[in-house]
């Protein structure tokens, strides 16, 4: 009488999803036990590849039989079993030492015999067959899409996968915050657990819907994708999807993440005005901490005693509030300025036709490069590595030039652009003041001041250029930030 141990297997890879599921394998296989009176003593089932040998319950399975405690195995097919050739030998070897006296599948037949084990052998065969060949037809998709400079895995935050037409495509919202993270980290003032915290208000999130953390915002600065190239394998490809930010702006990220190197240690507490403002008296930091339910503000005294007296955030908070709205321009000033700077954008707008077509034939000369540069490597005139290498040389240089295509193309309106920034920040900063968001209101102050000092209680700081002349109320007619009608600090 035959024992049987019952054997269901779903793969995790993607080419066996038209595959039974494990509970339609179970429903099938009992019903078919049922059907020819088959004694189950055991039920297994695993999700795993057959691929290689290492599945842990197909071994215990094997070690149960050794053992005497089932002579037989029920299965939906003999690819369930095995797909590859030390699985599919193990049991033919047990078959041919008697410990397998049975194997039965739905699908297939089986007897123990030389012609029945021959065509078992000829059916794991075909299995590893099948998946190889499937695995080299994915490899060959893979290099396609990689020649058209695709990329082949899930876009980053700030890009979405377009299932229709099985593209990378910008998300028009998440892409504006990603843009703002390489810009403020630029600005060399925010550190990465700071950005993150800013993103998370925001309601920036991962791919998975988690926060982000100081690591993630990292891994973003860190991700060639969002300039337009990318990295598969260690080899550099030109992407076919739109860049979020210039190649210029990612260099100048990525100098600054070099000479910080490891982010700084987590403060215990964060308070919003701390590694802010320093003490007017004797230059150390101005630090915080909390009092029954008040958070205060004081020098750290590390050069020694200091009379600098202690100031509630609140009454702080105040101080700052009053000095962004001295620098605040009338709300038709700002409006009249910006409806200038468009007029001059469209009267200025201009191509620089000789640079352009310079930059765009050594485009094409780059371009021709690369290929000549593929080719000798498909012919084994240049190892990998090296042309691993110089591609990236080469693709480097041509975002280069690309970059300059466009900074000439918008010369008019990028010149603009920093005044047009300006206002903006201005009317910003404006109405920041006026919600009294202390953490918005450190971003903004940031941006228009600087030299940030504590002395009797008294926030002071050193108003940043053009906003200085918004200070001093200038005549609105002709007025630009940063000339030079006038250059005297207000503080």
């Amino acid at each position: 009488m035959f024992k049987y141990f019952l054997y269901a297997r779903k793969s995790t890879d993607e080419e066996d999803r038209q595959v039974l599921s494990i509970e339609a394998q179970l429903d099938e296989l009992k019903e078919f036990a049922t059907k020819e009176k088959l004694e189950i003593v055991a039920s297994f089932h695993e999700a795993k590849t057959a691929k290689e040998p290492g599945r842990n319950i197909f071994g215990e399975m094997l070690s149960r039989i050794s053992a005497g405690e089932a002579n037989g195995i029920l299965a939906w097919h003999p690819d369930r079993l095995a797909r590859n050739p030390i699985d599919g030998g193990q049991v033919i070897y047990m078959v041919d030492t008697g410990k397998i006296n049975s194997l039965k599948f739905p699908t297939f037949w089986f007897e123990d015999t030389p012609q029945g084990k021959f065509m078992l052998n000829i059916a794991f065969g075909q299995s590893k067959y099948f998946i190889d060949n499937l695995s080299e037809n994915v490899k060959r998709g893979l290099r396609q899409k990689l020649r058209r400079g695709e990329w082949p895995g899930w876009a980053p935050i700030g890009y979405l996968n377009d299932l229709r037409t099985h593209t990378i495509i910008v998300d028009k919202e998440k892409h504006k915050l990603v843009k703002r993270i390489f810009q403020m980290y630029a600005t060399g003032n925010y550190g990465l657990k700071e950005l993150a915290g800013i993103t998370n208000s925001y309601g920036l999130a991962s791919q998975t819907n988690k926060k982000m953390s100081g690591s993630m915002i990292q891994h973003i600065l860190q991700n060639p994708f969002y300039c337009g190239v990318f990295r598969f394998n260690g080899e550099l490809h030109e992407g076919k999807h739109e860049p979020i930010i210039s190649k210029k702006l990612f260099e100048e990220v990525k100098n600054i993440l070099l000479r910080r190197g490891r982010p700084h240690k987590q403060k215990k507490h964060d308070y919003i005005f701390t590694s802010l403002m320093k003490c007017g008296k004797c230059g150390c930091y101005i630090t915080a901490e909390q009092h029954k339910g008040h958070i205060y503000y004081r020098c750290t005294k590390k050069k020694g005693i200091c009379d600098e007296k202690y100031v509630r955030e609140e009454e702080l908070g105040t101080q700052i509030i009053a000095k962004l709205q001295k620098v605040s321009l009338p709300d038709d000033w700002a409006e009249k300025m910006l409806n200038k700077i468009e007029q001059d954008k469209n009267s200025e707008a201009q191509s620089n036709g000789a640079l352009v077509q310079s930059c765009q034939n050594e485009v094409q000369i780059i371009d021709q490069k690369l290929d000549k540069l593929l080719d000798s490597h498909l012919d084994g005139t240049v190892e990998k590595q090296a042309y691993i290498n110089k591609k990236e040389v080469l693709i480097d240089r041509k975002l280069t030039l690309e970059g300059k295509v466009k900074e000439f193309l918008n010369k008019g309106a990028n010149r603009l652009e920093p005044v047009k920034e300006f206002i903006l920040s201005n009317i910003k900063a404006k109405k920041t003041a006026l919600a009294g968001d202390l953490g918005e209101i450190r971003e903004t102050l940031q941006n228009v001041g600087s030299n940030f000092m504590l002395k009797d209680k008294k926030f002071d700081c050193l108003a940043k250029r053009g906003w200085r002349v918004v200070a001093q109320k200038p005549n609105c007619s002709n007025w630009l930030p940063g000339s030079d009608s006038n250059r005297r600090p207000t503080r």
